[in-house]
């Protein structure tokens, strides 16, 4: 019964995203990281170092196979079917297509880049915010393109670390150790700069270029700025009454939801009715309203 409440919860239009993911994914990877031998994040770089050393049948792409599906399997009681169907999809086009460019189409990847050379810093851009998009675009649809994504959710609880400290932990070993290997740190470093950019990209495509704010109001007036800031930018405030710790008098807090460009008229609009309120701003990654 469970299984089948799960399985109600896919939506086939995610796996057309979840697909053109995997494809950019891979693109990304092979067209520049792979070719200049710069590292990936997670476990798509832990496979890259793999297939540096071992024989040349084992590939990346049997290696991203290999170690991303038992993980994913591992964390279905903590994620749920969806994301585990939705993950294992993805890595699988990841892979498929992977081999492809490196294996089936004529494409040489085996010394510099098809299109940024061997330019260090061009191939660690490009393919840092490729692969970003690819993972960004596999989270917004449900799913996770690297295995690591879903150890660090089991994990870093359960050692007392965030998830990014998680995740960086293990990227900041996995460059090291590929340093020590090869005997040089030049490709780790600029594996580094891939990275952030990947890891910056992934949050611009989860939550937005233009990421909402929280404006904290603290007002006595917090009637007559909620019914002006409503009606200018079309939408609504919440009201809770507070104290004020130093002065003991009472106050009134409005919560509302703005975008970055509202910011300096939403100040103005505020001040012109109080000049004395406090406002306080703070990132907000998602705006989640129910519909009727």
């Amino acid at each position: 019964m469970k299984v089948k409440v799960e399985l109600e919860k896919i939506k086939k239009r995610n796996f057309v995203f979840l697909l053109l993911a995997g494809i950019i994914n891979a693109f990304g990877v092979m067209i520049f990281l792979y070719p200049v031998k710069l590292y990936d994040s997670g476990v798509s770089g832990l496979s890259m170092f793999f297939d540096r050393i071992t024989p040349v049948y084992l590939s990346m792409s049997i290696f991203l196979i290999a170690i991303n599906i038992p993980i994913f399997i591992y964390g279905y009681k903590k994620q749920g079917l969806a994301f585990t169907i939705y993950s294992i999809f993805t890595v699988g086009v990841y892979s498929l297509f992977s081999f492809l460019i490196r294996d089936v189409i004529p494409i040489d990847v085996s010394t510099c880049s098809p299109l940024a050379g061997s330019d260090l810093l061009l191939c660690a851009i490009f393919g840092g915010v490729l692969s970003g998009i690819g993972s960004g675009l596999t989270i917004r649809f449900g799913g996770a393109i690297d295995g690591m994504e879903v150890l660090s959710i089991v994990f870093a609880k359960k050692i007392g670390i965030s998830i990014g400290t998680f995740v960086l932990i293990f990227n900041g070993i996995l460059y090291i150790i590929c340093g020590i290997v090869f005997q040089s740190w030049e490709l780790p470093l600029y594996s580094c700069i891939a990275y952030f950019i990947g890891s910056k990209t992934v949050d611009f495509v989860v939550e937005g270029f233009d990421r909402s704010k929280c404006a904290m109001i603290v007002t006595t007036k917090a009637n007559d700025i909620s019914n002006a800031l409503s009606e200018t930018f079309q939408s609504s405030g919440t009201i809770v009454n507070g104290i004020g710790g130093y002065t003991k008098k009472d106050k009134q807090i409005l919560y509302f939801v703005i975008n970055h460009f509202q910011i300096n008229k939403m100040k103005k609009i505020v001040h012109s009715i109080d000049k004395e309120a406090f406002i306080s701003l703070h990132d907000v990654s998602d705006v989640i309203r129910q519909k009727d």
